[in-house]
C-alpha cells in the first residue's frame, strides 16, 4: 500500500474542519481520502474489501500508555468485552496492561496470546460451570464474585481442586451513571452484582471470608459504559471506602484491592464529550486517599478496567454504498453492512459521523439515513448526518471511533458474514481476522 507523508500543517489546510473523533494518525489526502496510520482508506478497502474494520496500532498503544501513566501505582485491565484478539492482547499485554474477561472463550483466547493468566480478571454476572474450571485450571489472577450461589460453586470447585483462588465482590454502590438505561449498572434492580443498600454485598463478603478455600481480594464495582464526568466515580470511590470500614468493623480485616470497573466514555462525534483520564486519575487518587484517611483505612491497591477508551477511537469502520433512495421525506443510503457488524444503533440508539471518502465532491451536503442492507427497520447506521448530495452507489463511506462493541457484538443475521479486521501502522496494513464465509456459517449446519 501507498506510504503518506503529509504534514498536519498541511493536512489542516486540506480539511480545516479538522478530524478530533479519529484517530490521531488520520490524514487527509487532496484526492478527497483519507489516510490512517499512513494507509489510505479507500487503498484497504479495495485490498480487504467491504465492509472493513481498520484499527490503528498506534492509536491502541498511545492509549494503554495514557493510562498506564495516568494510573502509575494502579493495576489497568482492559476489557476484552470491547474488542479481542489474539494480537489485540499482546498489544496491550506489551503496553504493560492486563485483561478484564468474561468467558472462558475470552480467557483461553488471552492466555493463548500469552498473556500472563495473574493478569486476568473474570466477572460475569452468570458464570458457567466451563468458566469457572477454565479459570480455576489456568490460575486467572482474580475472580469476580457476582451471585451467592457463586459463592459456595466456586469454594467447592477450588476445594477439589486444591488451589486458593482471589476473588473479589461485585457491589452494587446505588450510583446512576452511563449514556443509556442499557448500560447503567451501578443501581439496583439489575442483574449486575450484590447491593449496599438491601445488606446483601456485606453478607457476601461475609461468606467469602467464613470460605477457607477462598481469598478476599477485594471490592468490585462497575457503574456503566459512556460515563464522561468523574463525579460518578468519586461518588463510589466514597461509598466503597465506606463499605471496607464496616467490613473491617464487622470482621477486623480490610480488603486490600479496590476495583472501579471502567465504562470511560468517548466522543463519537466532534463536539461531544470524552472522559479525561488523567484528571479522572488525580481526582480518583485525591479522593481515595482522604476518603481512607477519614475511615483510618490504609490505601487498598486500585484497579480500574477501560474498554471502550483504548479500542474505540482506534478503530474505522469501511462500507461500500450499494444504493440511495430518495422519498418525500428522507434520503436514505443503504451500504453493505449494518446491524450484523454493529448493532448498536438498534440497541441504544448511538449516532456516529460517518464520512465520505475515497473521492471529492463539491457538492453540498444535505442530511442523509446511513442504512445497513438487513430486513429490519432499525437498521440504522447513522440518522440525519450530513454527506455530499451526489452521493451515490459505489462511494465509501468511512465510520470513526468504531473499535469498540462492533465486532465483539457481530452476528450472522441473514447469513452474511462478519467483516475482517486490519491492523494499520507505519503506512502498512495487515490481517488481523479474516472475513467470515459462507463456509465458515454452513460447517456448523450438520442437520441433514
Amino acid at each position: 500500500m501507498t506510504t503518506v507523508d503529509l504534514t498536519p500543517a498541511a493536512a489542516a489546510a486540506v480539511d480545516p474542519a479538522g478530524l478530533s473523533v479519529w484517530p490521531a494518525s488520520t490524514l487527509p489526502l487532496p484526492t478527497g481520502d483519507l489516510a490512517v496510520g499512513g494507509v489510505p482508506l479507500a487503498e484497504a478497502a479495495e485490498r480487504f474489501g467491504t465492509p472493513l474494520y481498520l484499527l490503528d496500532e498506534t492509536e491502541v498503544r498511545t492509549r494503554c500508555r495514557t493510562y498506564a501513566h495516568a494510573f502509575p501505582d494502579a493495576d489497568v485491565r482492559y476489557a476484552a468485552k470491547a474488542f479481542l484478539c489474539r494480537t489485540m492482547a499482546r498489544w496491550v499485554t506489551e503496553e504493560g496492561l492486563g485483561l478484564d474477561v468474561c468467558s472462558a472463550g475470552e480467557l483461553e483466547l488471552a492466555v493463548a496470546a500469552g498473556v500472563p493468566p495473574e493478569r486476568i480478571v473474570l466477572h460475569g454476572n452468570a458464570k458457567s460451570p466451563q468458566d469457572l474450571e477454565t479459570a480455576l485450571r489456568l490460575g486467572v489472577g482474580r475472580i469476580v464474585i457476582d451471585s451467592p450461589a457463586e459463592i459456595a460453586r466456586l469454594a467447592a470447585a477450588a476445594g477439589a481442586g486444591r488451589v486458593r483462588p482471589k476473588v473479589m465482590v461485585r457491589v452494587v454502590p446505588g450510583i446512576a451513571a452511563g449514556a443509556h438505561e442499557k448500560i447503567r449498572t451501578g443501581t439496583g434492580d439489575q442483574k449486575f452484582g450484590l447491593s449496599v443498600a438491601d445488606g446483601s454485598a456485606q453478607h457476601a463478603v461475609a461468606r467469602v471470608l467464613a470460605q477457607p478455600d477462598l481469598e478476599l481480594a477485594g471490592l468490585h464495582c462497575h457503574l456503566g459504559s459512556q460515563i464522561t464526568s468523574a463525579k460518578p466515580y468519586l461518588a463510589a470511590v466514597r461509598r466503597m471506602v465506606g463499605l471496607m470500614a464496616r467490613i473491617r468493623d464487622a470482621h477486623g480485616t480490610v480488603p486490600p484491592e479496590l476495583d472501579l470497573g471502567g465504562g470511560h466514555g468517548i466522543a463519537y462525534r466532534p463536539g461531544e464529550p470524552a472522559l479525561d483520564v488523567p484528571a479522572l486519575a488525580r481526582k480518583v487518587r485525591t479522593e481515595l486517599i482522604e476518603s481512607c484517611a477519614a475511615a483510618g483505612l490504609t490505601v487498598p491497591r486500585l484497579v480500574i478496567e477501560p474498554g471502550r477508551a483504548i479500542a474505540g477511537p482506534a478503530g474505522v469502520a469501511l462500507y461500500r454504498v450499494l444504493a440511495v433512495k430518495r422519498t418525500e421525506a428522507h434520503t436514505f443510503v443503504a451500504v453493505d453492512g449494518g446491524m450484523s457488524d454493529n448493532p448498536r444503533p438498534a440497541l441504544y440508539g448511538v449516532r456516529y459521523a460517518p464520512r465520505l471518502v475515497g473521492r471529492r465532491s463539491d457538492a453540498a451536503p444535505a442530511p442523509v439515513t446511513v442504512v445497513g442492507r438487513h430486513c429490519e427497520a432499525g437498521d440504522v447506521l447513522a440518522a440525519g448526518v450530513p454527506l455530499p448530495g451526489d452521493v451515490r452507489p459505489g462511494d465509501l463511506l468511512a465510520v470513526p471511533a468504531a473499535g469498540a462493541y462492533h465486532l465483539s457484538m457481530a452476528s450472522a443475521y441473514n447469513l452474511v458474514g462478519r467483516p475482517p479486521v486490519a491492523a494499520v501502522a507505519d503506512g502498512a496494513a495487515r490481517l488481523l481476522v479474516r472475513r467470515e464465509t459462507l463456509d465458515d456459517l454452513s460447517s456448523r449446519d450438520v442437520g441433514r
